[in-house]
């Protein structure tokens, strides 16, 4: 009971294994691959855009607006930033899975950044009820159920969207958890490992870790200690 009061809040929280199953390390693998393959299909999408402007370029005149929606100066900036997510969530996986705490500070900066981008996008929702009506009418005629979620009062929309939101923060939140677990893992792993030399006067010895030294097996026919042979 005294241990638990006197833990540190993130000592609580530490644990090594996600969606109950798998380890942290290997949850981090799977997450930064899942990311990169997600950041790799929105780059080839654009990539294929800009390679055939005339045939996947949309103008805000399908969707009911004055402006143009993506030009080619917002699609080389958006090609750049999945380019980017790419490397980050590359270099997640890689310190994942080669024991690089470092790796991973890139990759769990950016969940950070995206978690703060949601809360705003909810702080702004419960502040600003009607920008969800004037959403909802810059969308194109043609948009599944765009009659009957207007017909919602804006109490009722406000609280599907916060539903929504509070649901996705939650599992980022979770997601944000697993991440920090992997790179304290990682830390703890390394700092386990630090070899220990005993330097003497004129030698130095080289001494494996504690772990390695209590697994190996005794040999049969070893000396008697020195206790014994005294005796």
């Amino acid at each position: 009971m005294v241990d638990m009061m006197t833990a540190s809040p993130w000592d609580l929280w530490y644990s090594t294994s996600c969606c109950l199953c798998c380890h942290v390390r290997t949850g981090t693998f799977i997450l930064g691959v899942w990311y990169m393959i997600i950041n790799a299909v929105v780059l080839l999408i654009l990539l294929t855009a800009l390679s055939d402007p005339e045939k996947y370029h949309l103008t805000s005149a399908e969707l009911a607006n004055d402006l143009d929606v993506m030009d080619d100066a917002n699609m080389c900036i958006a090609s750049a930033i999945s380019l980017l997510m790419i490397l980050i969530c590359g270099m997640a996986t890689y310190g994942a899975y080669k024991l690089r705490a470092a790796w991973i500070i890139p990759f769990f900066c950016y969940q950070i950044f995206d978690f703060a981008l949601n809360t705003l996008v909810a702080v702004s929702i419960v502040v600003y009820p009607n920008t969800i009506q004037d959403y909802l009418q810059q969308l194109p005629d043609n948009f599944p159920y765009k009659d009957e979620i207007a017909a919602l009062s804006n109490v009722c929309l406000v609280l599907v969207v916060l539903i929504f939101i509070s649901c996705i923060l939650g599992f980022k939140l979770y997601l944000i958890a697993c991440v920090w677990n992997c790179y304290r893992y990682v830390c703890s792993r390394g700092t386990a490992e630090i070899l220990l030399y005993v330097t003497t006067n004129d030698t130095t010895v080289l001494l494996p870790p504690s772990e390695d030294v209590l697994s190996v097996p005794h040999k049969q026919g070893a000396p008697l200690s020195s206790s014994r042979m005294t005796a």
